[in-house]
């Protein structure tokens, strides 16, 4: 049968780390779909962010992406920006395009990375393959991945990821194509891996201008303790 259009609002705890008029900022779990889809019609961000906003958020992603200006995988933690109106909706969504917002990530990454820190440039799209993959492709869109290593463990690295274009898929895909693919990661890593339920790979820092104010604000979210107990691990 048809399923009508539209989601419902649920009462899911959020972990709100900033909230005012325009917008808010919410440190997203793992585990969490972003936004309703096929066959996941219920106990998303959104259908969260519904509940809570009492139907306050920008309209411009749609029925299915309200306040939605970027997103995050279902297994990656982390900050996510959330736009209450069109007006913060069109700010944050440029300065995304024009590569003014800070995205900083943590991973742990299998192998132990040669370099301290570099720079990944390798087109991203959908691969021929796989589609439910992405893939270094030379029809893909620009991607770039900038890389610092935190920490080394013999068989894995700590490092910290800035993107600086947003692909699906973007840290996973380009990570796997220098041959370090993300830990626990089910779709580009292998198979013997770090148990965590899925990858380990955090959204930790989230910068930009505020749409009403101009000032550029600031957010981080702790690791969340699977990733902080696997760190102690190693």
């Amino acid at each position: 049968p048809p399923i009508p259009l539209g989601v419902l609002p649920e009462n899911i705890p959020l972990d709100i780390v900033y909230e005012d008029e325009d917008l808010l900022v919410v440190n997203k779990p793992k585990g969490m779909v972003v936004h309703p889809a096929a066959g996941n019609h219920d106990g998303t961000l959104v259908n969260a962010l519904l509940f809570h906003c009492r139907n306050s958020l920008s309209g411009i992603g749609g029925v299915m992406r309200p306040g939605i200006v970027h997103r995050i995988d279902k297994d990656t933690s982390g900050l996510l920006m959330i736009a209450k109106n069109d007006k913060a909706h069109n700010a944050l969504a440029a300065e995304l395009k024009d590569k003014k917002s800070l995205r900083k990530y943590v991973a742990i990454v299998h192998g132990n990375l040669p370099n301290d820190r570099g720079v990944i440039e390798a087109p991203i799209g959908r691969s021929d393959k796989d589609r439910k993959k992405q893939a270094v492709t030379a029809k893909g869109k620009p991607a770039v991945t900038r890389f610092t290593v935190l920490e080394r463990f013999g068989n894995y690295t700590l490092v910290e990821l800035q993107l600086e274009t947003g692909r699906t898929h973007q840290i996973r895909v380009h990570m796997a194509y220098i041959g370090h693919p993300v830990a626990g990661d089910p779709l580009y890593g292998p198979r013997k891996t770090l148990k965590g339920h899925g990858q380990f790979l955090h959204a930790k820092t989230l910068g930009f201008t505020h749409p009403t104010t101009g000032k550029l604000v600031e957010f981080n979210a702790e690791e969340p303790i699977i990733f902080k107990e696997t760190l102690e691990k190693l």
